[in-house]
């Protein structure tokens, strides 16, 4: 069987502006003209390296996930409790006030706005917004098991609040909220840590 040509063109650099175009716009706001010009390459490209539009912005949202967004697991490790919040505030700061990024996060931003046919970008995003919420909760939950927290604190119930503001914070970010007021907000949050 004939082997086809090979790639002219980088497929994580295209993925990279995939990613910013659908951070930046959301799913049914971004065209595969535009897609396509960012990318700089053609639409038979662009089905032949990444499938369907659909399946270039799950690719693009995994890719946030593992880079951008990081962020937030590694904040979780810290082995202090509090630290560990304090460091996901400052995570998600520094990310949704990257020049080199959309304002925002993509979790949030990128569901705002979708009409009916794009209903499972939606389910998509709020699925990934529960697995962040759900990592929050655990690291509380351990918080609370290693008596770094009392153990009235409801895991469930804190994380939910932190994670809250966090999306809370994005949409701010979006709206043109400074790094000065979004730390604010983060310190806020943070008074609501309990005591021992």
């Amino acid at each position: 069987m004939p082997k086809g040509r090979p790639r002219q063109f980088d497929t994580d650099k295209a993925l990279d502006a995939a990613l910013l175009l659908f951070w930046r716009h959301g799913y049914e706001g971004t065209s595969l003209a535009a897609l396509t010009r960012a990318m700089r390459i053609n639409v038979t490209s662009l089905y032949g390296a990444f499938g369907d539009k659909r399946s270039l912005f799950k690719k693009a949202l995994l890719r946030y996930l593992q880079r951008p967004a990081s962020y937030l697991s590694k904040a979780l490790d810290d082995p202090d409790g509090k630290r560990a919040m304090e460091k996901l505030f400052a995570g998600a700061i520094n990310m949704v006030t990257n020049p080199k990024h959309p304002d925002g996060c993509m979790l949030v931003q990128g569901a705002l706005a979708a009409g009916p046919a794009a209903a499972w970008v939606r389910q998509d995003l709020a699925k990934h917004r529960l697995g962040a919420e759900a990592l929050i909760r655990k690291r509380i939950e351990r918080a609370v098991a290693e008596k770094d927290l009392p153990r009235s604190v409801d895991a469930t119930k804190l994380a939910r609040y932190y994670a809250t503001v966090l999306w809370g914070m994005s949409v701010q970010a979006g709206a043109g909220a400074s790094r000065e007021d979004l730390e604010g907000i983060a310190g806020q949050a943070l008074k609501s840590w309990p005591g021992r």
